[in-house]
C-alpha cells in the first residue's frame, strides 16, 4: 500500500491499495469496513456523518466520525485527500476529467466547512500527463489551457495534477503533497482502465482515529 507523505495531524489516516494489496492487509490498518460510494463522475458530496448506505451515490465523501472510513476507488482518475490542520474533518473526492470540469474539489472543501488555508491536500496515483490524451471536447471544459500539450490533430495531453493544484489553490488550499505517479505506465502497481479496459480499482481511504 502506499502511505501518503504529508504533513497530515496524528489522528489523521490514509492509505491507497495497490494491485498486490491482499485484503488481511487491509484488514489490518483499517478501524472498520470503508463506507464505499457509487461513483458517477460528477460533484455530489456524501456526509458519511448523516447519509444511509442507500444514499450514497456521489463522487466525493467527509467524515467528522473517528474510525468512518471515506474510500475512493479509481483506475486512472485521481484520488484527492483533504483533512483540515485540527484534525477534526477529513475527505476523499474521485477527481477524474469530468469531476474535475465539475468542480468536485470545491465542492468537496465547501462541505468540509474549513477554509482551504487549514486544509492540506495529497493528490493520489492517477494516469499521468506523459499519456493522457483526450480530444478537444475535453479541453473545451477547462479554463486551464496550460494544462494542456498538443499532440496530433484535435488530440491533447491532459495533466490531471495540474489542473488539481489549480482548483485546490483556487480554494486557498496551498498545502498540496502527492502527484507524480502515472497508473497507465506502472502496471505493476497499478490498475488502468486506459490501458487494460476491464480491469480492478485502487482505493484511496481516509479516516480519523
Amino acid at each position: 500500500m502506499i502511505v501518503p507523505q504529508w504533513p497530515a495531524p496524528a489522528r489523521v489516516r490514509a492509505v491507497v491499495t495497490l494491485r498486490s494489496t491482499r485484503e488481511e492487509e487491509l484488514r489490518a490498518v483499517m478501524p472498520r469496513e470503508p463506507s464505499w460510494l457509487r461513483q458517477v463522475h460528477g460533484n455530489a458530496v456524501i456526509d458519511l456523518d448523516s447519509s444511509s448506505s442507500m444514499e450514497r451515490e456521489g463522487d466525493a465523501a467527509i467524515t467528522r466520525v473517528p474510525g468512518t472510513v471515506c474510500a475512493i476507488k479509481a483506475a486512472d482518475c485521481m484520488p484527492v485527500l483533504l483533512a483540515d490542520e485540527a484534525g477534526t474533518v477529513v475527505a476523499g473526492a474521485h477527481a477524474g476529467w469530468r469531476g474535475l470540469a465539475a468542480g468536485v474539489i470545491e465542492a468537496t472543501i465547501d462541505a468540509m466547512g474549513v477554509s482551504g488555508k487549514h486544509l492540506i491536500a495529497w493528490m493520489g496515483p492517477a494516469i499521468g500527463p506523459a499519456v493522457y490524451e483526450v480530444g478537444d471536447e475535453v479541453r473545451a471544459a477547462f479554463p486551464e489551457k496550460d494544462a494542456f500539450s498538443p499532440t496530433r490533430p484535435g488530440h491533447w495531453l491532459l495533466d490531471l495534477y495540474a489542473v488539481a493544484r489549480h482548483r485546490l489553490r483556487g480554494k486557498g488550499v496551498e498545502r498540496v503533497f502527492g502527484g507524480g505517479y502515472c497508473t497507465y505506465s506502472e502496471p505493476q502497481r497499478f490498475y488502468s482502465y486506459r490501458r487494460d479496459g476491464s480491469t480492478g480499482r485502487m482505493a484511496a481511504m481516509i479516516w480519523l482515529t
